[in-house]
């Protein structure tokens, strides 16, 4: 299981509605000057997700909860938006290939493809996240922020 830590916005009638922050690729590499992930991560915007998850347990704003997710229902999730388009792309470019034999055809049919697949993918994806199984979960609930009180005390309060 995935897991990752968010904080409430808001609860209403058993769902909730998390805040997740965007983390960076990777920030401790020994290579960061030269890295490529990095220098994308510094182009795009870094906001924070926003998710509904169903919870019994009635939660505050403000409250940190871990979230966990299943690695099968992340790793089908990521086949799916890589491999449709991209196997559109190969078999509508071969078929086209090999029905109109030019390259112009070839290249038309894998754009067509490509475009295709990720329609496939987009409507498939639709489907599957209906599934519990490809639901993120409430593992853990922090104490609300409220809820935490330290007191400390001097050398003379304690004789």
């Amino acid at each position: 299981m995935i897991k990752e830590w968010a904080t409430v916005v808001s609860w209403e009638n058993g769902e909730a509605l998390l805040s997740c922050d965007v983390k960076a690729s990777c920030n401790s590499c020994a290579s960061r000057s030269g890295c490529g992930s990095r220098v994308l991560n510094k182009l795009g915007p870094q906001n924070t997700h926003t998710i509904a998850v169903s919870s019994a347990e009635p939660l505050v704003p403000g409250q940190k909860v871990e979230l966990g997710i299943a690695e099968s229902s992340l790793l089908g999730s990521a086949l799916l938006v890589y491999m449709a388009p991209l196997a559109g792309l190969f078999i509508m470019a071969g078929l086209f290939q090999s029905l109109f034999a030019s390259d112009l055809a070839a290249m038309s049919g894998a754009l067509l493809g490509g475009v295709g697949g990720f329609l496939l993918a987009r409507g498939w994806g639709e489907k599957l996240t209906r599934r519990n199984e490809w639901q993120p979960v409430i593992i853990s609930v922090g104490l609300p922020p409220d809820a935490l009180r330290v007191e400390t005390s001097t050398p003379q309060d304690n004789r």
